[in-house]
């Protein structure tokens, strides 16, 4: 019998081989403060109009250039647990309001770090949470107060612009005009009376070359495709939309012909052809000129669709042909058959033309009041244009929690500092323990006003003391001044810097419950991982000699 060597007594006694077990404030809470505080260190360069780029390269090699957080998150594939947590109060964010996902992992980063200077001096884990819990919701009573000024008319483009052009800055500083008048244009053109706005509404087309000053909006839809046949454009068209290819359907079950002479090889190939052509005929004449197929097409059908004057638009994916019967209203039919008027889709104008060296099919509406409209992306680079979609999308859906919420709040630090400062003075006010936690809650919103400072390479001390100065004179609406060189603070409602309230509100609630999560963990124990050992790294290939081309040496994650 093999030896049988026992265990260290204890906690490990109980587990399996290999399983990780850490505990008390040093091992755990600290260690997983730690990560989450190197997590935040990432991104916070990346806060803020000055914001530095992050060039990710995720596990399928695809090459990222973006300063988006939520974007650097979802690549990085965060493996930490704790780390994890933040990662996913900021996902929440971003599925919440769609922008301030930065903000949450820059606040929540602070609140950890200052939270662990409060556990070194000697409070205890549940005093430091109850003062955060009550910093919270002291914040978010104070933060109604910070508003400033509220959405008038959200179908008016002018005012549209002015709001989405503070979520566009923090994106692409220099183009932020340009770029949230296009999003303002493409929101308020399917802005319903009704008040629904949907974001899925608003599509984007990259296309390369030219300038990103060169993008342009339209009502309708946009391809990056050709038009199969001879027809390239119809006025007022007709659309019939088929989910299956565009060619004669073939039986299922399988028959064996047996032909004897020529003639009979003539008169059964031409069977097949009258056939298509009875098919074709049938949705020529059931009104309809254009065809929209979403498999291939076939060289018989095509020829009797130019013969009658049909276009013909083939789209690969199929959620492009579900948005497009949604924007013509038609109906996708699973079968080549003539549609009814009813299933028949409507547009005004459906032509191909050429953006750049880009054929692409489009389908206008002349009407304002389209289903969907979409903003057509010019930009020197593929990254580049990623970019800007990542833009788009923040603007986008900026509107969106406006529509929701009319609210705004001063941004570039202005908010931070006044919760700040009205946090600190009700810290005060309280007895017990907490007043440090709550005092420290009130300092972690410095973090956010310093790097924006910090990535506009000014000092951040001198300009919060200034920030600070000016909201005790009663200037509620005094930010930091990016343009200037010097740290400066000038008025934010003047200025046209203007934040949404419900981004603040989830990003203060988010990040507060990401914090006081990881806090709460005292234990951390990992279970061996399950499988067997792993498999060995594949080398290189034999033939191949030298380091130059050796593989990537990157773990790959499995």
């Amino acid at each position: 019998m093999a030896l049988h060597v026992p265990k260290a007594p204890g906690f490990a006694q109980m587990l399996k081989d290999g399983a990780k077990h850490y505990s008390g404030l040093e091992e755990a809470v600290f260690r997983n403060i730690r990560a989450c505080k190197e997590l935040s260190q990432t991104t916070r360069t990346a806060y803020g109009p000055n914001g530095m780029n992050k060039m990710v390269i995720n596990h399928l090699e695809k090459l990222f250039v973006t300063n988006d957080a939520a974007t650097i998150l979802r690549e990085l594939e965060v493996q930490h647990p704790a780390a994890k947590m933040i990662v996913m109060a900021s996902h929440m964010q971003e599925q919440e309001v769609g922008d301030g996902t930065n903000f949450v992992l820059v606040f929540a980063g602070a609140l950890l770090e200052l939270a662990e200077e409060l556990l070194r001096m000697g409070l205890s884990v549940s005093e430091v949470i109850e003062g955060y819990e009550n910093a919270c919701k002291k914040a978010l009573e104070i933060l109604p107060d910070c508003v400033c000024s509220s959405a008038k008319n959200l179908h008016d483009v002018n005012e549209a612009t002015s709001l989405i052009r503070t979520a566009v800055i923090s994106k692409q500083y220099g183009n932020e005009d340009f770029l949230a008048n296009l999003i303002a244009q493409a929101c308020v053109s399917i802005f319903p009376e009704s008040g629904n706005f949907n974001v899925d509404n608003v599509r984007v087309c990259k296309i390369l070359g030219c300038g990103v000053t060169a993008s342009s909006m339209l009502h309708g839809m946009v391809f990056k495709k050709e038009a199969e046949g001879d027809v390239k454009s119809v006025k007022d068209a007709k659309i019939a939309v088929y989910s299956c290819p565009f060619d004669c359907t073939v039986t299922e079950t399988k028959g064996t012909v047996l032909i004897n002479n020529a003639q009979e090889l003539m008169d059964f190939s031409k069977g097949e052809e009258d056939m298509m052509e009875a098919q074709v005929k049938a949705i020529k004449e059931a009104g309809a000129n254009v065809v929209v197929t979403g498999g291939k097409v076939a060289d018989m059908a095509l020829h009797y669709a130019n013969k009658y004057k049909l276009m013909v638009v083939r789209l690969n994916s199929k959620w492009d042909l579900r948005r497009l019967c949604k924007t013509v209203g038609a109906v996708a039919l699973p079968r080549m058959t003539a549609p009814t008027p009813e299933e028949m889709g409507h547009c005004d104008n459906v032509y191909l033309t050429e953006v750049g060296d880009t054929q692409v099919v489009v389908f206008k509406h002349e009407k304002e009041d389209g289903a969907i409209s979409t903003v057509v992306i010019r930009g020197s680079t593929d990254n580049l244009m990623d970019d800007i979609e990542r833009a788009v999308d923040d603007g986008v859906n900026t509107f969106k929690v406006l529509v929701r919420d009319k609210r705004l709040v001063p941004g570039a630090g202005a908010t931070e500092i006044e919760l700040a400062k009205q946090l600190t003075s009700y810290g005060e006010s309280c007895p017990g323990l907490e007043q440090y936690a709550i005092k420290k809650f009130a300092e972690a919103f410095e973090a956010l006003p310093r790097a924006l400072a910090e990535n506009s390479g000014v000092k951040g001390s001198e300009l919060i003391s200034k920030m600070y100065s000016a909201h005790h004179e009663g200037n509620k609406n005094m930010g930091f001044d990016i343009e200037a060189d010097a740290p400066a603070v000038k008025d934010m409602l003047e200025a046209g810097i203007l934040e949404p309230y419900l981004v603040k509100h989830w990003g203060i609630k988010l990040a507060t419950n990401a914090a006081i999560t990881v806090l709460r963990v005292d234990q951390i124990i990992m279970a061996k991982a399950a499988g067997g050992p792993r498999a060995p790294k594949q080398r290189g290939h034999w033939d191949k000699d030298g380091w130059e081309e050796e593989p990537d040496n990157f773990e790959t994650h499995h």
